[in-house]
């Protein structure tokens, strides 16, 4: 099995706020990025931190509330394939984790799922899909 955490995802009501918070730790935010929907940043060692703001997480989640009854840090692990996707969502869901988003070809060019940690977080899985 071939699965890597490298990005760290927070969920974000206000963009500017939130970016202006990290800024003021010292991460290398970009000038400007305030106004986007999603922004990242490059933590080193393959690993990236990046925020969406709600509407983006109800883009693909409509049922998203973002009211504090489920996480709003979450945690993505990168897959050696599409079916790696799959088997890992398949493995941890048959464990008894509940499964928010099954797999899915995402529009932006992965393989994609979702489940939920014993503390309700989001927990991504992804994979570029072939020739993506």
């Amino acid at each position: 099995m071939t699965v890597t955490l490298n990005y760290i995802g927070i969920t974000t009501s206000d963009m500017a706020r939130s970016l202006a918070f990290y800024r003021r730790l010292g991460l290398p935010v970009p000038a400007g990025a305030d106004t986007l929907p999603h922004v990242e940043v490059d933590l080193g060692g393959g690993v990236r931190l990046a925020w969406d703001t709600d509407e983006v997480v109800r883009s693909y989640d409509p049922d998203w509330r973002g009211d504090g009854a489920a996480g709003r840090v979450g945690l993505a692990f990168a897959c050696g394939s599409p079916a790696e996707v799959d088997a890992v969502y398949a493995e941890l869901t048959g464990a008894g984790y509940p499964g928010l988003l099954a797999p899915w070809d995402a529009e932006w060019g992965q393989r994609y799922a979702v489940v939920r940690d014993p503390d309700d977080n989001s927990v991504d899985l992804y994979a570029p899909l072939a020739g993506g």
